[in-house]
């Protein structure tokens, strides 16, 4: 496996593009949104490998090894030995369309020898929940699949990901990996803290909350928001809502605020919020944010050799409330990792990735890692 890393800042190019084009290549390139108006930039990247399975999206945030970019294009590029590579993609005409796109996704990517997909998608017209559901529904159990949802700062306006090498807008895409060479390990961690009185969602439609034991959810998220409550919905990155099946239930998942209705007072998550699931508030504690970026460069550790490389992706959510010392969780995550890996990613709307182990699903307010090598 080869693998190069550059980027695109202040209107060049780091270096002339490495010669890595192939029909086993994987190129991956996370932008700031404003290049989504500026395609001639990624038309250009696109030209240099027409072979190659590429993907990208815009982000919230370009993570370059450590460094966290606003306004450039941080790409990586990957030419496998052995490993074969496939790219997919789907439409989402409204968020209803998000099960069938990780159906017909999972479908045009699905062979026996198929270990790992990668999927990037739309950040804000896309039920998360769904694309997940519809990913899992029609791929094996030991297929790893990870990646996450497009960002646009902390604007919620407009998200786009890299199709055909161009940036669209209601776009899943995904690139399947192919073969036993491939090593992949992942990890997802979170670091926040629950508070308040847990409570039952006693109405909802699918990733749309209506009611909190009865009560107006819109109403009494405000109450816990104070005067943060102005500043709606990006205020909400700093409370997500953790959600567990049952009073029993062992793993939860959290969900990001993407918008709310004052006229119904109701609020639409990322992803799915079931009636009868029950709900807490949480907060961010900074220490232990950064300790959760740690643990998943731990989990996803695994035995590589090689070049290495790690895909992050973590909430915009953490880098509101970390501030300026986002840098931390980055440098975290990859003093964890082996010697010399690369590591590039972007903050996202949410993060697709299994629990420590298990089927996918979508995460909120977690910095996820996807680490990438090959046997030789």
């Amino acid at each position: 496996m080869e693998l190069a890393s550059f980027r695109y800042v202040d209107g060049a190019w780091s270096q002339p593009f490495p010669s890595l084009d192939s029909d086993r290549t994987m190129i991956i390139a996370f932008a700031a949104p404003s290049y989504g108006a500026r395609g001639e930039v990624l038309a250009e990247l696109a030209a240099a490998y027409p072979s190659s399975a590429m993907i990208g999206c815009s982000t919230s945030g370009e993570i370059d090894q450590t460094r966290i970019r606003d306004d450039s294009i941080t790409v990586a590029a990957v030419r496998f030995a052995h490993t074969r590579v496939r790219r997919a993609r789907a439409r989402l005409e409204s968020a209803t369309d998000s099960f069938p796109a990780g159906i017909a996704i999972a479908t045009a990517l699905r062979a026996d020898d198929l270990r790992a997909v990668i999927v990037l998608s739309e950040g804000v017209h896309v039920n998360g929940s769904e694309l997940v559901r519809g990913l899992n529904s029609r791929l094996p159990d030991d297929v790893v699949i990870t990646g996450g949802l497009a960002g646009d700062g902390a604007r919620f306006a407009r998200t786009w990901v890299l199709a055909d090498g161009r940036p669209e807008s209601n776009t899943v895409v995904a690139v399947g990996l192919y073969g036993e060479r491939l090593r992949l390990t992942h990890g997802s961690q979170g670091g926040w803290d629950a508070f308040g009185p847990e409570r039952v969602v006693t109405a909802s439609t699918g990733n749309v909350l209506h009611t909190l034991d009865g009560r107006p959810a819109l109403t009494l998220y405000k109450e816990y928001l104070g005067d943060r409550a102005a500043g709606l919905p990006s205020s909400a990155l700093l409370f997500p809502l953790a959600l567990r099946a049952s009073k029993d239930g062992v793993n939860s998942v959290v969900r990001t605020v993407l918008s709310v209705d004052e006229a119904t007072q109701s609020m639409t998550f990322a992803g799915d919020v079931p009636t009868g699931h029950y709900a807490k508030l949480m907060r961010a504690n900074f220490d232990r944010l950064i300790l959760g970026a740690q643990g998943a460069g731990l989990a996803a550790l695994g035995a590589h050799e090689g070049p290495v490389l790690s895909i992050a992706i973590s909430c915009v959510g953490r880098r509101l409330v970390l501030g300026e010392r986002t840098e931390e969780e980055t440098e975290a995550t990859l003093d964890t990792l082996p010697p010399r890996t690369t590591q590039v990613g972007f903050y996202s709307y949410g993060e697709i990735s299994p629990h420590a182990t298990g089927r996918c699903d979508l995460h909120n307010q977690t910095m996820t890692l996807t680490v990438v090598s090959e046997a030789g």
